[in-house]
């Protein structure tokens, strides 16, 4: 069975969004759909300090370095990500690296942030089944 490798890029401030996906895809794996590792970098597990002048470079560096082994990137675009550069950065970084880049609009949402649906290579919904069948025929 392929090994998906992902990148979910979203604000640590809606971490739960983050959790919910991660949910899915492990369900997925449990379920035999798919097998997947994850290259994200969550609240929990932070790379640097990115409010020093030092953690800001190395943190881009770091991202770097976990974008490049993905094959996939989620991006979660709630309108939140128009006002994050940090997750402006993840996408350009992604579009730098020719990575596939799956928009995921958050349940309810009716507006996309332009960074989201300009260099998204698919929109979808945010449920299960959009999500697995995205990264399944990515």
């Amino acid at each position: 069975m392929k090994r998906y490798h992902i990148f979910i890029s979203h604000a640590w401030r809606y971490s739960s969004h983050y959790y919910k996906v991660v949910d899915w895809l492990n369900e997925a794996q449990e379920d035999g759909l798919l097998t997947w590792s994850n290259y994200s970098v969550p609240v929990h597990d932070p790379l640097v300090d990115p409010n020093s002048a030092v953690g800001k470079k190395k943190l881009q560096g770091e991202i770097d370095n976990q974008i490049a082994p993905a094959s996939i990137v989620l991006v979660l675009s709630g309108m939140y990500a128009a006002h994050s550069d940090w997750i402006e950065y993840e996408i350009l970084k992604s579009v730098d690296y020719g990575k596939y880049i799956v928009g995921v609009k958050p349940w309810g949402q009716e507006r996309t942030p332009k960074i989201v649906s300009d260099y998204a290579d698919i929109m979808i919904g945010w449920n299960k089944n959009s999500i697995i069948n995205a990264v399944l025929n990515s």
